[in-house]
């Protein structure tokens, strides 16, 4: 064979080979369910004066046997595996031999080479890695969740492909919900948040059925509401909870004693926690600005209303307490006096809660505000106090009994009045009594241990005195300035000639009431002044 003819068809060939050329990604990894478009473009001699059917096939198939798993080609036969999924999407006219997969599946792992009539490009083929999906849903809330108010929530899969089957989404949530309208890759949802959802958990789920795997997100909702369920706990002590208060209540504590009150809230955002006392108003001006109110020693300054409020931007909501101080019951010594004819006795006693009282007469109960003819009784309550007298007219026997009585939920005391024999005023037993009783002892040992002389111009017998008038002699009238005085001292024998001083031993107390009335003056021409010696002896 010539020379010349053997070099036409060595450029012939050349020129036929450098013809097949094939412009690919030679591999590509991509996640489960999703789409994946390959780039491809290629070179055929003689292309247009060919068929234009173009396949690909997965490495080790036989071009003349097997199925391809994409083709342009009418009517052909697909794999089983890829059909409907596969696709050529570009113009082999064009040089284009683009390949499209939607819904990947894990066993689409593998080897693919393009084929073009008789020429199957196995130099250059593509590879495709397929793992697992870890996209996840978008969920996406505008601005915030407001206890109340209508929000509409969407979910979205905006990496997943438009092409493939509509994936199907579901959510799951505590609150009240309904679904809106929905896209190819969306839904949405329309939520009303309640302030015992915020924190609860918000769940978007997405199914691919084509490739059967699912994803999901969840998220928390934050949900802002206004102060609600404020309360109060009370501690004492070592921080020991006496009780939670949700109401308007009354909590007692004795006088003295220390308390702490913890006030407690359920808010978003935080409240913010003050204490006043009475209602408070836009002005008033909180005695703590902090959850928790230390009454270190209660007392009547700390006795009142305790209101707790708890306020944020959404709005505000209080809780109050009425604190009273019990104070233990104490009964004062009643007192007596004559008026007129009769007696009138006064009782005292001071408790919270306050107490009741009542007269014991003899075997007779007196109480309330009664009367009759021979006694009244009228009974009063002032705060802690409580107030009641007692008037006995008539006779009244040496032997007879009287007593005051306090009684209350913490217990009960009582104080007995004495009326002693033959004298114009009763005393009373207790520790009142033992402080009268020590000042007249007081009084009269010092009267007993002064000796009075009266001088005159004649020598008169000393005498003991029972009763003296110290008024000028012949003196009468309104104008007249009279001095009495009676003593409870027995009358005692003459004294002797020269008396002497009454030694300790000698001593005795006596009981004695002295009266002085109002003195009264008028004018006289002529006073005479006299200066008596008064002496007295046992």
């Amino acid at each position: 064979m010539p020379l010349w003819l053997l070099l036409m068809l060595w450029r012939g060939s050349v020129a036929q080979v450098l013809s097949y050329k094939l412009k690919l990604q030679k591999s590509m990894t991509v996640q489960e369910g999703l789409c994946v478009h390959v780039p491809c473009e290629f070179s055929y001699p003689w292309l247009s004066f060919i068929s234009a059917y173009v396949s690909w096939f997965q490495k080790g198939a036989d071009v003349n046997q097997d199925p391809p798993v994409a083709t342009n080609k009418p009517n052909q036969k697909l794999h089983e595996r890829t059909q409907g999924r596969f696709f050529i999407r570009g113009d082999p006219q064009t040089g284009n031999c683009s390949l499209d997969i939607t819904e990947v599946h894990m066993g689409d792992s593998g080897t693919y080479f393009f084929h073009l009539g008789t020429y199957s490009y196995l130099d250059t083929m593509f590879s495709l890695n397929v793992t697992a999906l870890t996209h996840t849903p978008h969920i996406i809330i505008p601005g915030t969740l407001e206890s109340g108010h209508p929000r509409n929530l969407t979910c979205s899969v905006p990496w997943a492909c438009e092409r493939s089957t509509p994936p199907i989404f579901s959510w799951t949530s505590a609150a009240l919900t309904s679904l809106g309208p929905r896209t190819h890759l969306s839904s949405v949802l329309t939520l009303t948040p309640r302030p015992q959802d915020h924190g609860t958990n918000l769940t978007c789920q997405v199914y691919f059925p084509a490739a059967g795997v699912m994803v999901e997100r969840t998220v928390q909702l934050n949900v802002t509401y206004a102060p609600q369920n404020t309360a109060i706990r009370i501690f004492q002590g070592s921080r020991t909870a006496l009780g939670t208060l949700q109401n308007t209540s009354s909590v007692f504590i004795l006088e003295g004693q220390a308390l702490q009150l913890l006030c407690v809230t359920d808010s978003n955002p935080p409240a913010e926690l003050s204490w006043f006392r009475g209602s408070p108003t836009w002005k008033a001006t909180p005695i703590c600005r902090s959850p928790i109110l230390d009454v270190s020693q209660a007392g009547a300054v700390e006795e009142g209303d305790l209101i707790c409020q708890a306020q944020n931007l959404l709005g505000s909501q209080h809780i109050s307490l009425h604190l009273s101080v019990v104070y233990p019951l104490q009964l004062l010594s009643p007192s007596c006096s004559w008026e007129g004819e009769g007696l009138r006795c006064n009782c005292s006693s001071r408790a919270q809660r306050a107490p009741t009282l009542r007269w014991r007469l003899g075997e007779e109960l007196l109480e309330g505000n009664h009367s009759n003819a021979s006694w009244t009784v009228t009974s009063s309550l002032v705060g802690p106090w409580a107030n009641s007298s007692l008037s006995l007219s008539g006779p009244l026997g040496s032997g007879l009994r009287l007593s005051c009585e306090a009684q209350n939920a913490q217990g009960k005391q009582s104080a007995a009045v004495l009326l002693l024999p033959d004298k114009p005023e009763p005393r009373t037993s207790g520790v009142i009594e033992a402080v009268a009783g020590a000042g007249t002892m007081a009084l009269l040992s010092l009267c007993l241990c002064l000796i009075f002389r009266v001088k005159t111009g004649r020598k008169k017998t000393v005498q003991p005195v029972q009763s003296m008038d110290m008024s000028p002699a012949g003196s009468s009238g309104s104008g007249a300035y009279q001095h009495q005085s009676w003593t409870d001292i027995p009358a005692a024998p003459p004294a002797p000639a020269e008396a002497r001083p009454i030694s300790e031993e000698e001593q005795e107390l006596h009981y004695a009431l002295l009266r002085f009335p109002k003195p009264k003056y008028q004018e006289q021409e002529d006073i005479h002044t006299e200066y008596s010696e008064i002496k007295t002896h046992k």
